[in-house]
Order: structure tokens, then sequence, then C-alpha cells
């Protein structure tokens, strides 16, 4: 199986967006890369394949592949799409609040993870509307690329995340019964994040997602690797860590501002979460 390298579809400075267009998409072969693709699918009908499964494709799908996951494009009928490559470790996917939108982290974690269970039903499906603008959008970040000229890394990523939050918000306003059960498990990402200083119970997310108890649970730990407690947890450590690096705020009052009740068990998590304890870790970020 082809795996596509960075240096092979990136540019030459090494910026981590590529805009790749195909009218119509060639045979190409099932392939991985080092980088994650957005995928707008423009006309046409196909079927797209992961090496396990297949998912007939339309006008109007839209999704997100990530680097290791291998796929490709078979029963092509005039398949057209456009693909948004780009690396995630390069770019401010946590800028502002975006990470707060539940659309953004269906369509970037839970559809993918969920997209064999359910059969691909649950993806993105542009409006004829949505699509002209998703069009606008790309070429706005097209001729940033194309053009290169001082200030386009700047135009460039702002066009990209103007792109993301669009399809977020698309995600967030679906119809789609079972893209909605990803959203209602989204929503409780985006309130954790929104309140990561704030006590949050169990119960409080359960009634969120409109989920029983146990599907909630289930339906987050298979989808997120960890449970909801944790991940919340997890989110209170990230924070606290920004503050180490950032702040002169005194260990006991950081973990109160990340929404830990106690000193001494925040301490206790943040060595599990990173192998150091607080004071340690800020001596070796500061």
């Amino acid at each position: 199986m082809k795996v596509l390298k960075k240096q092979d579809w990136f540019h030459a400075d090494g910026f981590p967006i590529v805009v790749e267009r195909r009218d119509p998409q060639e045979p190409f072969g099932l392939h991985c890369h080092e980088f994650s693709e957005i995928v707008i699918i423009t006309g046409g009908a196909g079927v797209h394949i992961t090496g396990e499964d297949s998912y007939e494709l339309k006008t109007g799908d839209t999704f997100v592949i990530g680097g290791d996951r291998p796929h490709d494009y078979l029963n092509m009928d005039q398949l057209s799409l456009i693909n948004i490559l780009f690396d995630p470790t390069g770019l401010p996917m946590s800028l502002g609040d975006l990470q707060s939108l539940s659309g953004y982290h269906a369509l970037f974690t839970l559809e993918p993870a969920w997209r064999s269970r359910h059969q691909f039903t649950s993806r993105l499906q542009l409006t004829p509307g949505e699509i002209a603008e998703t069009l606008h959008l790309i070429d706005k970040l097209d001729n940033e690329l194309s053009a290169r000229q001082p200030g386009f890394e700047v135009m460039a990523i702002a066009a990209f995340l103007e792109l993301v939050t669009f399809h977020s918000r698309c995600f967030s306003a679906t119809r789609n019964p079972t893209s909605k059960s990803l959203i209602r498990v989204a929503e409780t990402i985006s309130h954790m994040r929104r309140h990561v200083a704030q006590s949050i119970a169990l119960e409080e997310l359960v009634d969120i997602s409109g989920m029983s108890r146990t599907k909630y649970i289930r339906m987050f730990e298979a989808t997120m690797g960890t449970s909801p407690i944790n991940y919340l947890i997890g989110l209170r450590i990230e924070e606290a860590s920004r503050l180490l690096r950032s702040t002169d705020r005194s260990i006991t009052d950081i973990a109160f501002d990340v929404g830990f009740s106690d000193s001494n068990y925040f301490s206790r998590q943040f060595r599990k979460a990173t192998g150091l304890s607080p004071r340690e870790y800020r001596k070796r970020h500061r």
C-alpha cells in the first residue's frame, strides 16, 4: 500500500495546507498518508473504500480522512472532488472557540471513528447553498496558496479555519438522524471544553447527550478511547499545563482555576498524565 509523504505533496516551504482539485478523480490505488484531508464531493458518483468497508458517494458528501486510514475510490462515474490536505500538527486547531463547536468534534473525531458502525450515514451532507459557500471559501484559500504573496500564511490559515468553522456549523445544524446522535456526544465534549473550570457531573453529560447512561458512556469510550470523566480530567490537565507555562500563579490557584477542588488530587492527576509534578513541569517548561 502506498504511503503519501508530506514532502511529495506539500510545498517546498513546508506550509501545511494544500488544495488538490480532482475533476474527475482518476484511479489512484489504496493508500494512506502522513497528513489528513478534508474531502468534498463536488459532482458525479463513486464508491469510497477504506480497505474494509465501502460507501456510496454523492455530491455534497464531506468527510475527514486521518493520515493512517487507507482509502481509495472505485466505480467512478465522473466523480469530482476537492481534497484539502493539511497537517494538523502545524495548524492552530485549538484557536479561539473552534473546539467549543459540537460540529467540529463530530466532523473531525466522531464521524471518522463511527464511520463503519454507521455505514457512512452520519457523514456531513452539504446542501446546494452550502456547497456554493464551500467552493467560495476554497477559492479564497487556493488563491492565497497559489499567489504566495507576503502574508499568505496568515491569510491561508485564516481561510482554512473559516472553512473548518463553516463545515462545523453545517454539521451542528444537520437534520440527519444518525448525524444527530454524533452531535449529541459532541455537545458533551463542547460543554466540557466551555466549562472546564466548573464542577461537571457525569449525569449532567448524560442529560446533555439525551441518551441512557450506559449508551452514552459506551459511545463516548468507543470514540474517544477513554471515559467522559477521564477526558474531562485530561482537558483540565491541558489547561493547567498552559497556565504553568505562561503564568506565575501558584500551583494551588491553578488547581482551582481548572476545576480541581483539591490541590493534592490535582498534583497526583498531573503527574499521572505528564510524568512530572506541576512544580517540575513548570521548571522544565519556563
